[in-house]
C-alpha cells in the first residue's frame, strides 16, 4: 500500500516509520525546508510520565504507553536522553490538595514510582526549593528532540520511504483509484496513493477542510497557545525538573534543563491570532513572580529571552482542555483516512504510541 503522511514533525515522522516497517511504501510531505521544524522543535522537550491525564482518555493511554516505548528506542538507537525526574510542587494548602488528586490520577494511569514527599525531603533533593509538599516522579526526563526525529527519519529511509521537503499539500480528493493529492512547491503536481495521514500540526485543520468528502464539521477550532521560554543566566541551581501544580490552559512555568544541564523556565500561556516566533521580553516579568513561589533565590535580571512556540489547542481561554483527535474511518467512515487534530504535550513522549493507533487505521 502506498501511503502519504503529511508532516515531518516527530508524530508524523513516527507514523511513516511504523507505517514503513509495517511494509507500506511511504512518502512524507513536508512543506518546510526541513524536518521538526514546528511544534516539534519548540517544546520542553519532557519524556512525560504521564501524571495528569483524564481516565480513558487518548492523552493518558499514549502517554506513558509511549514513553515506555520512547526509552526503549532512545537506548537502541543511541538517542541522547536522560531519565532525571521531577518534582510536581505545592506551596500553599489549596495546591496541596490539588496534588493530592494528581498523585491518584497518576496511578491509575499506571505511572511507575510516583510518591508524595514532605517539603522537608524534597529541600533535601533540592535545597533551593520552597515548598510544603512535593510529587516525586522518577519516570519523568529529558531528550534530544532533534536527534529522535533523524533516528525516526533513518527508520524511515532504511525501510524505502522518502521525506519530500518544500512540498505543501493543497487539497485531497477521494477517486476510484485511491487519494489523489495535490502539491504546491516550485513543481506544482499531483499524485495518487492509496492512504493519506494528516499529521500536519498547526496545518492540520486547514489540510482537514482541503480533504474533499471529509465533513467540515468534523475539524475541529484551532487556537494558538503560544509558550515564551526564558533561560537562566547563571549556574544551574536544579538537578531535576521543577513543576507548580498545574494551571488552566497549561503545566504552568516550569524549570526544565537540557542534556548539558542549562535551566529554563516556561512556558507561559498567551493567546495569539497568528503564529509569531519572537520572545517579549516584558514578559519576564510575570515569570518571576511564579518562579519565585517555588524558588525565592531566583535573582533579579536573572532571566534572558530565550525561545517559545505555538501549540495547536482545540479549546481557546478559559475552556476546558480536550483530548489528542485521531479521527480515523471508525469514526469517520472515510476508507484509509486519517486526520490528526490537536496533537500537543505530550506529543512527543506519546509519538510512537500514537503511530501504532494511527497505521491500524490504514487497512480500514
Amino acid at each position: 500500500m502506498q501511503v502519504l503522511v503529511v508532516g515531518a514533525g516527530v508524530v508524523g515522522l513516527a507514523i511513516a516509520r511504523a507505517a514503513a516497517l509495517a511494509g507500506h511504501e511511504v512518502v512524507v510531505a513536508e512543506a518546510a525546508d526541513a524536518i521538526g521544524t514546528g511544534v516539534s522543535s519548540r517544546n520542553s522537550e519532557v519524556i512525560h510520565a504521564g501524571l495528569y491525564y483524564p481516565t480513558g482518555s487518548k492523552r493518558a493511554h499514549h502517554c506513558p504507553r509511549g514513553r515506555r516505548m520512547l526509552y526503549e528506542f532512545c537506548a537502541s538507537h543511541g538517542v541522547p536522553h536522560r531519565k532525571c525526574g521531577k518534582l510536581v510542587v505545592a506551596t500553599n494548602d489549596s495546591e496541596a490538595e490539588r496534588l493530592e488528586v494528581i498523585i491518584k490520577q497518576a496511578r491509575i494511569n499506571g505511572v511507575e514510582g510516583v510518591e508524595m514527599i514532605e517539603g522537608a525531603a524534597a529541600r533535601r533533593l533540592e535545597p533551593a526549593l520552597a515548598c510544603t509538599l512535593a510529587m516525586n516522579s522518577p519516570e519523568t526526563g529529558i531528550i534530544d528532540s532533534h536527534r529522535y526525529m533523524l533516528a525516526l527519519e533513518g527508520d524511515l529511509e532504511d525501510r524505502g520511504g522518502v521525506i519530500a521537503l518544500n512540498t505543501p499539500i493543497e487539497r485531497i480528493v477521494q477517486t476510484r483509484g485511491g487519494w489523489q493529492v495535490y502539491f504546491g512547491g516550485a513543481d506544482p503536481q499531483s499524485i495518487t496513493v492509496d492512504a493519506v495521514v494528516n499529521s500536519a500540526g498547526l496545518g492540520a485543520q486547514k489540510l482537514g477542510r482541503a480533504t474533499e468528502g471529509y465533513p467540515p464539521e468534523r475539524v475541529p477550532p484551532l487556537f494558538l497557545g503560544k509558550g515564551s521560554y526564558f533561560g537562566f543566566a547563571g549556574k544551574p541551581v536544579f538537578s531535576r525538573l521543577i513543576y507548580p501544580v498545574p494551571i488552566p490552559g497549561g503545566l504552568g512555568v516550569h524549570v526544565t534543563l537540557d542534556l548539558a544541564g542549562r535551566m529554563r523556565f516556561g512556558p507561559d500561556v498567551e493567546w495569539v491570532g497568528e503564529e509569531n516566533y519572537d520572545v517579549d521580553a516584558a514578559r519576564a516579568a510575570a515569570f518571576y513572580a511564579r518562579i519565585r513561589d517555588y524558588w525565592p533565590g531566583l535573582p533579579d535580571n536573572g532571566l534572558v529571552p530565550d525561545y517559545c512556540g505555538i501549540r495547536p489547542k482545540l479549546t481557546g481561554p478559559k475552556e476546558p482542555a480536550v483530548d489528542f483527535m485521531i479521527d480515523g474511518p471508525a469514526q469517520h467512515g472515510i476508507p484509509r483516512l486519517v486526520h490528526l487534530f490537536g496533537i500537543e504535550s505530550p506529543g512527543l513522549t506519546s509519538a510512537l504510541s500514537i503511530a501504532e493507533e494511527a497505521t491500524s487505521y490504514l487497512s480500514a
